[in-house]
């Protein structure tokens, strides 16, 4: 958001001068003239000496009061950038307050002309911006002030001409004797004018179109940043954070059209390309474009024989902060909960206050309702596809234990489990056990994991909330890697080569430098993890004992 806009001169005799500001006082204070006083110039200052002055007021006129607002930033501290040397003319610049509070745009011109005095007129336009505000999209702007303003300067003198004759002899709508009865012709606007209107249409609506006379008109946008969208990869994921499909229009490319419909937060760019009839490279270069306007993000394939880790955002997800805990509980659960007393003491809370106990005798036993998982994909954290309308009784529970014949305890939370169980199961994740040893773990425990939760969208939502972190496998071959570093290729040898069918390498000697994981290998190659590792296993391209595969 602009906080200021400005327009200086450097003069020759009073150095620095604000010619105009928007609000008034956002640069340098101002006065307000009292009854039958005259306006009061803008203040300057001198580079020189930073000397404040101020013209005082017309003879025999009352005194001027001081405006209330205060100035964002000392100008006698930035004057000197503001208009500065030689070398920081004719190009962009931005200036930091002393109390780093706000960042100045400016571009400083200067046209050298005989006509001027010192052969030389210089100003600047600029914004004030919050120090935290992304400052690319006013670079523009302020670029287009420059060079709109120092066109119409070298075309008809319009900021050099005399103030007092630009805004009083000739202003925005005055009569004019050639122009019929009742009619307007445009001649100028005040520049105070034009300053407050640019201000107010960038904040307000993100561009502004102004006649400045009848031969200019300024026409400005704010086009937000976009940086470059990393390479897509063809074991990538992509996953919509919007719904892309109530976005599209038939007038876009039909490429992105068949890429966007097959986009479900499960296949990856390789099996989207062939679903979809479209070349890789193509698929790619549409999954960029979405990836530019920040319409998908990409996540890796999800295998339960990968690993995760917990990332230290754990620590929020623990602490639930801003609601993320239930959060992920509208997303990842399919069903309802019901704890076997056995295993009451392993995972209750007791602090929770929604816990309700049942008596043995009782027989008003909660039913417990649940849905088939969704077959959607799309991040959403509402529980439309957790619909309570859909009942069913179940006979387990999560928590059951079929060695166990004692009494239950249900708890009813809403098609959804507790908290506590939830954060027991995203924190439980470790760099070396796979998904299945995770699942395998808790379902030991008495937790019917697969019933209640979908895994895939729990591991999901931790990895998008940067509360776990994938864990690739890389294998990694010492006598390939000393090949390479010496610029030499080793042949294989005539027993390999017969073995092989012929003289050629075997496909997996270029995965072997450490540089590829696995969901490349098993995209590419078109092979599961357990098939990789057997041909690892196997592999003749290296002796025994060279292959080290490695997580990271």
């Amino acid at each position: 958001m602009i906080q200021g806009i400005f327009y200086a001169r450097f003069l020759p005799q009073e150095g620095t001068k604000i010619v105009a500001q928007s609000p008034p006082g956002c640069i340098v204070p101002v006065t307000t003239p009292g009854p039958n006083t005259a306006p009061v110039p803008s203040q300057t200052i001198s580079n020189r000496n930073a000397s404040i002055t101020s013209a005082s007021t017309t003879p025999g006129t009352s005194t001027t009061t001081p405006a209330k607002k205060s100035p964002l930033f000392d100008f006698a501290v930035l004057s000197e950038y503001i208009i500065p040397r030689e070398p920081f003319r004719n190009r962009y610049i931005t200036v930091t307050d002393p109390d780093n509070k706000y960042l100045v745009l400016g571009f400083p011109v200067s046209i050298p002309d005989p006509r001027y005095h010192r052969n030389e007129f210089i100003f600047n336009f600029g914004l004030v911006v919050d120090h935290n505000v992304d400052q690319v999209p006013y670079e523009r702007v302020v670029r287009r002030l420059a060079i709109t303003f120092a066109e119409m300067e070298k075309q008809s003198g319009y900021l050099s001409q005399d103030q007092t004759k630009a805004q009083g002899e000739c202003t925005w709508g005055e009569r004019m004797d050639n122009i019929g009865d009742g009619d307007f012709f445009l001649t100028r606007r005040p520049i105070e004018s034009l300053l407050e209107i640019i201000k107010e249409d960038l904040n307000n609506y993100g561009e502004c179109m102004i006649p400045v006379d009848d031969a200019n008109t300024i026409n400005m946008k704010l086009f937000p940043y976009h940086p470059n969208p990393p390479e897509i990869k063809s074991w990538h994921v992509p996953v919509a954070k919007m719904k892309l499909a109530d976005i599209v229009d038939p007038t876009w490319d039909l490429t992105l059209q068949k890429v966007i419909a097959h986009i479900d937060g499960v296949s990856d760019v390789r099996r989207i390309a062939f679903e979809a009839d479209v070349s890789l490279e193509l698929t790619q270069l549409a999954l960029r474009h979405l990836l530019y306007y920040d319409t998908i993000l990409l996540l890796d394939i999800f295998f339960f024989s990968a690993c995760y880790a917990p990332r230290p955002g754990i620590h929020d997800f623990i602490a639930n902060v801003d609601g993320i805990v239930d959060e992920c509980a509208n997303y990842v659960c399919v069903g309802a909960l019901r704890i076997n007393s056995n295993d009451n003491d392993k995972y209750s809370n007791p602090m929770s206050s929604s816990t309700t106990t049942f008596n043995n005798n009782s027989s008003a036993l909660n039913s417990f309702s649940t849905t088939p998982r969704s077959s959607s994909h799309h991040l959403s954290t509402s529980p439309s596809n957790l619909s309570p309308e859909t009942h069913s009784h179940h006979p387990t529970s999560p928590f059951h234990n079929p060695s166990s014949s004692s009494s239950v305890l249900s708890i009813e939370r809403d098609h959804r489990l507790p908290n506590y169980v939830l954060i027991k199961l995203m924190t439980t994740f470790a760099p070396s056990k796979t998904v299945m040893e995770w699942l395998k773990m808790h379902m030991d425990a008495g937790i019917d994991v697969l019933r209640y939760v979908d895994v895939r969208r729990l591991v999901q939502f931790g990895v998008i909330k940067g509360c776990l972190y994938r864990v690739h496998k890389h294998v990694v071959s010492k006598q390939y890697l000393a090949s390479l570093a010496t610029g030499q290729s080793r042949r294989l040898t005539e027993r390999e080569a017969a073995a092989r069918g012929g003289g050629r390498r075997d496909p997996l000697q270029k995965y072997t430098d450490g540089c590829h994981c696995f969901d490349e290998i098993i995209t590419e190659m078109d092979m599961t993890d357990e098939e990789v590792m057997e041909r690892l296993k196997g592999f003749r391209g290296a002796p025994a004992g060279d292959l080290t595969v490695l997580h990271r």
